[in-house]
């Protein structure tokens, strides 16, 4: 996760000096069964890597037995063109995108930060976790979903994994979970804000990664209006964010609420947290340069574990 991190580091700024070429992705809807499929690549100019992702989404599979969502990445020589490696796409994207907020919490959040809120109880809600931890000294985690079995599942297996501390506990509500946090982190699939803005103390830091349509707000206003507000992307925030795009048409707010891109505050061009009151929020809708980066050091990985199955071309 630390490796990851940095990479992240080095994808955001790299996406905000423009070096970073990632088309908008490719849409390919399949009206029966109905599915969509996503292909989505990047070339990053300042480190080499270029990659592609796909990934399916089919709302009947799950009824067949079968998951939800399928990805893979291809990574490529950017020399050549040669196909060096195909990835599982879901693991990496987790993981990257863990990292991503982690990368944001290590610019964002307070330097001492003792309490995590973790809201969702999924996949990306894990490697949310596993990464804040990575960047901060966290004692105590409160994890809420609407489905309590499912949380408490989550608190029993993230118990001291890793970096992640012993004091991993569910809770009864989303408030009991943010109340009094330093860090909180969304990771749901909500149509509508999963806790209250009116919760957040003082310098607490926010990551939002679940929200990836204009239709979906996990993220209230509330918040977003005590917060100085960091994206990774201000196109795609603007295409794919309903946590700014909802408020934004509803006359909320302006375009000028988003504060700067992450990879402006890594490079110096913008500012980050000023003050130790700030309220600071990151909203992360993910982007090819991560997976392009995150493909490099997966596969440099591989080589040097020798991990893998080698095929020929």
């Amino acid at each position: 996760m630390a490796a990851a991190i940095d990479g992240m580091k080095d994808a955001f700024a790299q996406l905000s000096a423009g070096t970073a070429h990632v088309p908008l992705r490719l849409r390919v809807s399949v009206p029966d069964p109905p599915g969509v499929s996503l292909i989505m690549p990047a070339y990053m100019q300042g480190s080499g890597d270029l990659a592609v992702k796909i990934v399916s989404v089919f709302n009947a599979n799950p009824a067949r037995g079968l998951p939800l969502i399928y990805g893979v990445v291809l990574a490529l020589d950017p020399a050549t063109g040669q196909p060096l490696a195909l990835l599982e796409g879901g693991s990496l994207t987790a993981i990257r995108t863990g990292a991503g907020a982690g990368a944001a919490t290590d610019l964002l959040a307070l330097p001492e930060c003792h309490t995590a809120a973790i809201i969702g109880s999924g996949v990306q809600a894990r490697t949310q976790l596993e990464a804040i931890c990575t960047v901060r000294k966290i004692d105590s985690v409160r994890v809420y979903s609407p489905n309590a079995q499912h949380a408490a599942a989550f608190a029993e297996a993230m118990r001291a994994q890793g970096p992640i501390p012993p004091d991993v506990q569910a809770v009864a509500s989303a408030a009991a979970a943010v109340r009094g946090a330093d860090i909180i982190c969304a990771a749901t699939t909500a149509h509508t804000p999963v806790f209250s803005g009116h919760d957040l103390q003082p310098g607490a830091h926010v990551n939002g990664v679940g929200s990836f349509t204009p239709q979906m707000q996990e993220i209230d206003l509330e918040t977003i209006q005590r917060a100085l507000v960091i994206v990774d992307s201000r196109a795609s925030a603007w295409e794919e964010a309903g946590d700014l795009i909802q408020p934004l048409r509803a006359g909320s707010i302006t375009t000028d609420i988003i504060h700067a891109e992450l990879g402006e505050v890594l490079r110096g061009t913008k500012t980050g947290r000023t003050t130790n009151e700030q309220i600071t929020y990151f909203k992360g809708c993910g982007s090819a340069a991560q997976d392009a980066v995150a493909a490099r050091i997966v596969v440099n990985n591989a080589a040097q574990l020798n991990l893998g199955t080698l095929v020929e071309l």
